[in-house]
């Protein structure tokens, strides 16, 4: 006998869901969830080095943001939401440029700033219009500069790279093989053990990397512990969050503004992402009409980010989507309903075996070694993510030549210089046709392109994006 599941109850643009009540529980998403909770844990090495945040303290934040990423789904956000990971770079590149006592109050400015911008934007409906205006080599030149200073900040003197050099070169080896072979790819069609394989992004590679860091002499072997993980929140409110340091001074919002913007840029091309992806399954699964809101969707990761700003800043940041799971969900999605009874039973699951797993010691106590190495994984592939993306978002070779420029001042010296030498190239080049730039056919997208499979933990590779898809 199919178990009837009661209709979401409307709470004015949210459509709130809970689990048992308005859809079951998905043992499987559940089970994938307790494993890619190590993911998640990848940030824990941002905030230790960025912010000198004990590592416990940390665990708090990445235990409070797991927490949020609960109401998407609870409210009717048909996604498996993540971080904001090809931004990461950009906020790195930010927050060095102020003394470490002052870090705090810099990433507070910065995270309140985007989740108010993104809560306007949704509430108004103005967020393809703002996206819109900004020229295709500006929008290139950002783009492809997080993905130089994502690989330089691994390269570079004192970089992870020097760390663990012999860990990072095989198990990037192993990533990129799983995630860009040709042969791969083929290797999955039919085949259920390697397509679960490519369907989990980078984790093989990190799970591999507990192994080869130890084998190597780059990190002691694990000491596997057990019992429930031991989050310190009373460090993360006292000496990270406003309660415990206070307000930024005003200037401090000021100065986050070109940063917020270059953030943004990249969120909503993962909002557009999530759209593409659930419109493909709708066609599929006719017997749920799953309605796709970005307006709704801006106003719950706008919220997180205001949230986060206040009881826990986070430099991985609240993102609209986890593209490689998000992907893996859908697809799943479409073998029926008796695959998966609804997106919302998929995503909510997985979502629940994440932070049931944060919470499990020998998880959390296998991955603490290696979590600079998941961090070097991640933002390796963004950067070769980030590049590739960005390229095709110039419309000419004189968008390209600009975007360089761009990329390069904003991967050295941040997104305020970035912003101001792409606006004057841009302004000297084109002159009058400012916004509108110019399109010589050049890198138009090949229609008869293969898209990518998921690819990296946050994001996912993808074509050229129309700013215009509403």
């Amino acid at each position: 006998m199919t178990h009837s599941y009661a209709k979401p109850w409307k709470a004015g643009p949210f459509d709130i869901r809970l689990p048992f009540l308005h859809y079951r529980l998905e043992w499987q998403d559940y089970t994938q969830g307790l494993v890619m909770c190590a993911v998640d844990l990848a940030a824990i090495p941002l905030m230790t080095e960025l912010l000198g945040m004990p590592f416990e303290a940390a665990l708090a934040i990445v235990i409070l943001n797991g927490l949020l990423y609960l109401t998407h789904h609870l409210l009717g956000d048909p996604v498996i939401p993540g971080w904001i990971t090809p931004a990461i770079p950009l906020l790195q590149l930010y927050l060095e440029e102020f003394p470490m006592e002052q870090r705090v109050h810099a990433l507070i400015a910065f995270q309140l700033i985007l989740g108010i911008f993104s809560i306007a934007l949704g509430v108004s409906g103005l967020a393809s219009k703002i996206v819109n205006i900004i020229p295709n080599a500006l929008r290139a030149g950002i783009v492809v500069g997080a993905g130089l200073a994502a690989i330089q900040s691994i390269f570079a003197a004192g970089g992870k790279f020097d760390s663990f050099p012999i860990t990072i070169s095989v198990c990037v080896g192993i990533a990129f093989f799983l995630l860009y072979s040709k042969w791969f790819q083929h290797a999955q069609i039919g085949n259920r053990l390697l397509g679960f394989i490519g369907g989990l992004g980078i984790l093989p590679a990190m799970l591999l990397a507990v192994l080869v860091a130890p084998l190597a002499g780059e990190t002691p072997w694990p000491e596997i512990e057990w019992g429930l993980s031991t989050p310190d929140f009373i460090t993360m409110w006292s000496q990270y969050t406003v309660f415990g340091v206070g307000l930024p001074p005003i200037e401090m919002f000021v100065t986050a503004i070109p940063t917020v913007l270059a953030a943004y840029i990249v969120v909503f091309g993962d909002v557009l992402q999530s759209k593409a992806v659930l419109d493909e399954a709708n066609a599929v699964r006719t017997d749920e009409n799953v309605q796709y809101n970005p307006n709704r969707a801006h106003m719950i990761f706008g919220g997180r980010n205001a949230l986060m700003s206040f009881f826990g800043p986070d430099t991985a940041m609240c993102g609209p989507l986890w593209a490689a799971m998000h992907v893996t969900t859908s697809e799943r999605y479409k073998k029926g309903p008796k695959a998966m009874q609804s997106i919302f039973s998929g995503a909510g699951s997985f979502r629940w075996g994440t932070n049931t797993g944060l919470w499990l010691l020998p998880i959390v106590s296998i991955m603490e070694p290696i979590l600079g190495v998941a961090l070097a994984l991640t933002l390796l592939v963004q950067g070769f993510v980030s590049i590739r993306v960005g390229i095709t978002e110039a419309r000419s070779k004189t968008d390209l030549g600009i975007a360089g420029v761009v990329a390069a001042v904003l991967a050295i010296k941040g997104a305020t210089w970035g912003f101001v030498a792409g606006i004057l190239l841009v302004a000297l080049i084109y002159t009058k046709d400012f916004f509108r730039g110019e399109d010589d056919g050049v890198f138009a997208p090949d229609p008869n392109a293969i898209p990518d499979p998921a690819a990296d933990p946050e994001v996912t590779p993808r074509p050229h994006i129309d700013w215009n898809d509403k």
